[in-house]
């Protein structure tokens, strides 16, 4: 890191602070804070969606298993993303949408006292809670392995800092300030990434090395499914991303309720999924050809910042920092927005009843303190990251496994065809999903990677859906409910207004 490197990421940092103060004043409500006030630019929402989606666990975890596996790593990891929000986007964008627009609801969980009660409500918010501060700690880890990789700074440290400059923007300016750093992180990082594989290029020989690398690469580097990453693995990681990456991490629920109607929801989603289809393999591209470019690397996990230092001249080896750091910074940012959502609109006023009428000035504030303890809370997890399973240990071996049992009574609470699971069905597919988790996870000697995603999610996944079959659950405001979410035409006799409880 010389001189100019410095002043490209100290020039970051000072772009997203500035970012954060303009938007702190378009915030006056608690929906400006977390939904937008339903006026986000379809375009905005969707890069948004897409940049928070990913983090620099793309340039530490995942870029050491394209280096160590090869192209499988975007044919597991980041085809699904594309699939799933394809999908989503007809499928479950609109009636997040329909959900603001109908009910002024400001969290993704609001909906859930109504369908289900609050009982189930409290548990998918607590647990929800909880394994997002082990999800952004995960992103704060990966991007410390950078910031030391590149100048030498402590772990400690550069998750200290990191998380310091993304509580300041976000806690000032909310939604707008996530989705408008989102913006000019997506460009910072597209420089970047763009340059670094110009680069690579240039190292193998020109453009003309294009149509030979693939056939030098060590074998098994161009099998689409090799090592433990197996067919079984990737259709389970395709449906838990379903779920994921339609609602289940709340923060992405956001993007499509910020935007104005459910057409431009739709159009949010559409865009995200065909950057999720083509981007990854532009910033993966580097540590998949890796090995031709250096044979030997002790750590796999660090092997896209050595080939910055050794490729990228002075000043472009800064930018490509940044636009590492501008992944983690979007999605935890994001993350942090969705997650004081939760709290303030789910969890505290049940905790409390007096937090129940806040006014709209203490709302806001108790919305910024809960998004800075949050911060605070995952920056301290993230301090301990290598006593909780590693980098891609928390992502995969965690998240992606839990994140079924917490997402599937959402997101098929949103759908007409299980209008029959109550909250019986739901609170027992959270609850023994969880379990299938713990009893695989530590129960079981030397489980597969495959085994602690799917037995989960298929264990949530059957106990929504079977006992919704055998002890059907039909109340009046779950069919009001459902019948408003599924047109953008109002059913005769429901009214727009506040979503209450049963």
């Amino acid at each position: 890191m010389g001189p100019l490197d410095w002043a490209a990421l100290g020039g970051y940092f000072v772009v997203m602070l500035v970012i954060g103060v303009w938007s702190h004043r378009r915030i006056s409500t608690v929906s400006d804070y977390f939904t937008g006030g339903g006026r986000m630019p379809w375009w905005l929402s969707g890069i948004s969606h897409h940049m928070s989606g990913y983090s620099a666990a793309v340039f530490v975890a995942y870029a050491a298993v394209g280096y160590s596996y090869g192209v499988t790593i975007y044919v597991w990891a980041f085809l699904p993303l594309a699939i799933a929000t394809g999908i989503g986007s007809w499928l479950f964008a609109p009636r997040w949408n329909r959900l603001r627009l109908r009910y002024q609801v400001a969290s993704p969980l609001e909906y859930l006292a109504r369908r289900y009660g609050i009982a189930t409500q409290q548990a998918l918010a607590w647990s929800g809670t909880l394994l997002k501060i082990f999800d952004v700690a995960a992103k704060w880890t990966s991007v410390a392995v950078l910031l030391n990789v590149f100048t030498g700074i402590p772990t400690t440290t550069g998750i200290l800092l990191t998380g310091a400059v993304t509580l300041l923007y976000c806690t000032a300016g909310g939604l707008w300030a996530d989705a408008l750093t989102d913006l000019g992180q997506f460009v910072i990082q597209g420089i970047a990434a763009l340059t670094m594989v110009g680069a690579v290029i240039g190292k193998l020989g020109g453009l003309s090395a294009l149509g030979t690398i693939w056939h030098r690469l060590p074998a098994g580097h161009t099998d689409p499914l090799t090592g433990p990453y197996t067919a079984g693995f990737l259709g389970a990681y395709l449906i838990v991303k379903l779920f994921e990456y339609n609602g289940g991490m709340w923060n992405l629920a956001q993007r499509y309720m910020a935007t104005e109607t459910p057409r431009a929801a739709r159009r949010a989603a559409g865009l995200s999924a065909v950057l999720y289809l083509i981007w990854p393999a532009v910033l993966l591209f580097p540590s998949i050809v890796a090995p031709l470019v250096m044979h030997q690397v002790a750590h796999p996990q660090q092997v896209y910042a050595l080939m910055s230092e050794q490729l990228l001249p002075a000043g472009l080896v800064g930018l490509t920092l940044a636009g590492m750091f501008s992944h983690t910074m979007a999605m935890a940012s994001s993350d942090a927005n969705a997650v004081a959502a939760v709290v303030t609109r789910d969890i505290l006023p049940v905790v409390s009843r007096r937090t129940a009428g806040l006014s709209a000035k203490a709302g806001l504030q108790a919305a910024r303190v809960c998004t800075v303890v949050f911060i605070a809370v995952s920056m301290l997890v993230a301090i301990e990251s290598d006593h909780l399973g590693g980098i891609l240990g928390i992502i995969v071996g965690l998240v992606a496994a839990v994140m079924g049992p917490i997402s599937i009574p959402m997101l098929l609470g949103l759908l007409p065809a299980f209008r029959r699971s109550g909250s019986r069905a739901a609170l027992a597919s959270w609850a023994l999903g969880l379990t299938a988790f713990f009893v695989v996870r530590y129960g079981v000697t030397s489980p597969s990677q495959t085994l602690v995603i799917v037995a989960p999610l298929l264990t949530s996944l059957l106990s929504y859906v079977t006992l919704g079959l055998l002890l059907p659950e039909r109340r009046e405001t779950t069919d009001e409910l459902l019948a408003a979410l599924d047109s953008d035409g109002r059913p005769e006799g429901q009214p727009a207004g506040v979503l209450g409880t049963a």
